[in-house]
């Protein structure tokens, strides 16, 4: 376990290169497995979720190497064999490997992932789909077994556009016999992402980033090389660090049509932003207005920045409403805010209020979760004094090198393993 303690009250100046995607890397990796030869994926965020894929990439007997940012995974000569809860909850994205090792053995053996505490985040959407594919799911004390005698293309309709059930439903689909017609596809980069990775081993895939998203099977898949897109979660919850407490922060290697509903919000609440072709310049304003935000699926404001905005929030003048429409656990951040001097008030699972201006103190808050650290590092970085943060473990799982990237723009800030 480890704890973050972080000197706050300093204003922070310099560069920020955002890494590659979390959310990409995650479906990424387990997505090689369908490949009957090499890949070579660039551009992986060192992250302790990668490190758990590629536990699970070993127990099934690939080949893994890893150089820096570079991961060549050669999955020729896998082994398809129950994997072991111990392994499978360490992150949720590890149900990825469901669609995956279904597309390309026709069995999968798995318990249910694990990762932040949300919310109930079923994968029966996902199921449903495997379904609708002929595949049978059989669930025993949390132990999935999802077989099909001949995997099928089908019409999938989600009920909502989840971006892990889209996501697994392609891999899936990639080596069933037929098309397969997923509608109400999440939106999602990310998705966009794995369907170019796929497509360039030789999948047939169209209408990724659009609601419709077709899968024509295909029996082999070559060798490829891939890059992970850039972490828009990432580059968000560093332009609103640098709306807090940013003197010229520059945020670069990013994609800034990905964050289009934060710069419109940031621009509604009063911060000057210089947006280039692949990095954006932020200065904190003297004066945060006050706003309402509602959470959506892709493009609309993202539930993975909800948390790390009432940090912010907590210092514009006046009360900001937010309606967290994704997941019904996302408020626990606000506890800890509370502890350091916020005025905040869940008033529903799906609704809270924040006032503001108000002067945090540093204090010892936890992690709740991957973005509710996140909102607590902002937090601490805005507050007086010293802020220690349990559970840090949880923003490692998603954010690359954030020590030494808030060190390099003047942040005193330090990691600490404790027992």
């Amino acid at each position: 376990m480890h704890r973050i303690i972080i000197e706050g009250g300093k204003e922070l100046s310099g560069e920020v290169r955002i890494s590659g995607s979390k959310n990409s890397a995650v479906a990424l990796v387990p997505a090689a497995v369908l490949c009957d030869e090499e890949v070579t994926i660039a551009n992986v965020p060192n992250i302790s979720d990668i490190d758990a894929l590629d536990e699970i990439l070993n127990f099934l007997g690939a080949k893994v190497k890893r150089d820096d940012d570079v991961i060549k995974i050669n999955s020729s000569n896998i082994k398809n064999k129950l994997i072991p809860e111990e392994i499978a909850k360490k992150l949720r994205a590890s149900y990825y490997f469901m669609g995956a090792l279904l597309s390309r053995f026709k069995k999968v053996e798995m318990y249910f992932p694990g990762g932040c505490s949300i919310g109930a985040r079923p994968i029966n959407l996902h199921l449903k789909g495997f379904e609708a594919m002929g595949a049978k799911v059989e669930e025993n004390n949390n132990l999935f077994t999802i077989s099909a005698d001949n995997l099928k293309g089908a019409k999938i309709n989600l009920d909502f556009a989840s971006v892990g059930a889209t996501i697994n439903l392609m891999l899936a689909a990639v080596k069933a016999e037929g098309t397969t017609i997923i509608s109400n596809a999440a939106k999602e980069p990310h998705i966009v992402n794995v369907a170019t990775f796929l497509n360039n081993m030789g999948a047939k895939i169209s209408g990724a980033g659009t609601s419709e998203i077709k899968v024509v099977g295909v029996k082999y898949l070559h060798s490829c090389f891939h890059e992970v897109v850039p972490d828009y979660i990432e580059t968000g919850t560093y332009m609103i660090l640098a709306s807090a407490i940013g003197k010229d922060i520059t945020i670069s290697n990013i994609i800034p049509d990905h964050v289009e509903a934060l710069i419109s919000k940031l621009d509604d609440i009063g911060v000057p932003m210089q947006i280039g072709i692949d990095f954006i310049k932020i200065s904190a304003p003297e004066k945060l207005k006050s706003t309402n935000i509602k959470t959506q699926v892709y493009p609309g404001f993202p539930t993975d920045l909800q948390q790390p905005i009432t940090a912010l929030l907590t210092q514009a003048k006046g009360k900001s409403i937010i309606n967290e429409t994704i997941w019904e656990n996302r408020f626990l951040n606000l506890v800890e805010l509370n502890k350091m001097g916020a005025t905040t008030e869940t008033l529903t699972n799906s609704k809270a209020v924040i006032m503001g201006p108000t002067k945090l103190k540093g204090k010892k808050v936890k992690a709740t979760d991957l973005r509710a650290g996140a909102c607590l590092v902002i937090a601490g970085l805005i507050a007086d004094g010293k802020t220690i943060i349990d559970n840090a473990d949880y923003i490692l799982r998603g954010y690359e090198n954030i020590i030494e990237k808030l060190t390099n723009i003047g942040a005193k800030i330090k990691l600490e393993e404790i027992e």
